[in-house]
């Protein structure tokens, strides 16, 4: 079984969204890093990762969001990532992942993207 990784990004208003498909982990791990300092390197503070159709995260994956994190906030910028609604009640992968580590708290999450890009919704609670 072939499994594919893969990014793809544009942007909403202020906000540069990267959808993010497949696992992410030791091998596919670097590309979603370099992708986020592209963004940011084009001039983007504000991310939002959607992360729904992520279906494997490993440490490095989570060494990865919590890269894009302290980089995003040494711009001041605002980064929100996004699992799916059902995430809060059945555990996405990354979610449960996040969690285990304790490091799920760090992170404002929402259950979709149009949720992360409004300025109303609260995120989702730890």
């Amino acid at each position: 079984m072939v499994v594919t990784f893969n990014v793809t990004g544009g942007e909403q208003g202020e906000w540069a969204v990267l959808q993010v498909s497949g696992e992410l982990d030791l091998v596919t791990s670097p590309v979603l890093r370099q992708r986020v300092h592209d963004v940011v390197a084009e001039g983007h503070h504000c991310l939002v990762l959607d992360l729904s159709e992520v279906f494997f995260c490993d440490s490095s994956g989570v060494g990865v969001l919590i890269a894009a994190r302290r980089l995003i906030r040494s711009c001041q910028g605002r980064l929100r990532l996004v699992l799916p609604a059902r995430g809060a009640a059945d555990g996405s992968h990354v979610n449960r992942v996040l969690g285990a580590l304790g490091v799920r708290r760090l992170f404002d999450v929402y259950g979709d993207v149009d949720a992360a890009l409004g300025d109303e919704g609260e995120p989702l609670s730890a």
